[in-house]
């Protein structure tokens, strides 16, 4: 603990960093309430992307049991040509967000392939689409966590240990300065009583 001056000017200065202390305290605490309700937003669309993904996968596996069936080269079929992941800011908080997924669907014979050909490309299309969701949305809650650990360090700081030691500074500054007033009239009241004698 440095030693502080005990002094007007320094319990003025003391006086304006708790009164700058206290003041931005309830914005980072409104931060944080912020953050985690969009914390808890993106972890339910985690699991929501989580489900979305089994049930594309469980709504494919009748197409799956008819591949074994067939000898098809069905590599190239569908590819991605473009995915745009852009950021947001939220609170302070940079977070990706898909703003848009294009597909390139291979051209293919309607009489050469089997009838659901059509219906696996569009499954294919949904599963990399659930799978892009699921991995974006998995890098939000990650940041998420991050930026709600540090804006909670933030706050416990203020309120733990910032705010306490200002107020404990300004106490310590006053009983000095309460000191020096007693000494300086004990000081006049003696030296009055060497000029009355």
């Amino acid at each position: 603990m440095a030693n502080i001056s005990i002094s007007k000017s320094s319990l003025k200065k003391e006086r304006d960093r708790l009164g700058l202390l206290k003041r931005f305290l309830p914005s980072l605490d409104l931060k944080r309430k912020q953050l985690l309700s969009a914390q808890k937003n993106a972890q339910s669309d985690l699991a929501n992307a989580e489900q979305s993904l089994a049930k594309e996968m469980e709504n494919l596996k009748w197409i799956l049991e008819l591949l074994g069936a067939w000898e098809l080269d069905l590599e190239g079929l569908v590819t991605i040509e473009s995915v745009v992941i852009e950021e947001e800011n939220l609170v302070g908080a940079r977070l990706p967000i898909v703003r848009e997924m294009k597909f390139k669907t291979a051209d293919y014979s309607m009489l050469a392939k089997p009838f659901w050909i059509d219906y696996l490309v569009t499954y294919i299309q949904q599963i990399a689409k659930a799978r892009i969701h699921l991995q974006v949305d998995h890098e939000r809650v990650e940041r998420l966590n991050l930026q709600v650990r540090r804006i909670t360090q933030r706050v416990n700081l203020f309120e733990r240990r910032l705010i306490p030691l200002a107020s404990k500074n300004i106490k310590r500054i006053q009983l000095g300065l309460a000191e020096q007033e007693r000494s300086a009239v004990v000081r006049s009241k003696i030296s009055k009583k060497k000029n009355v004698v």
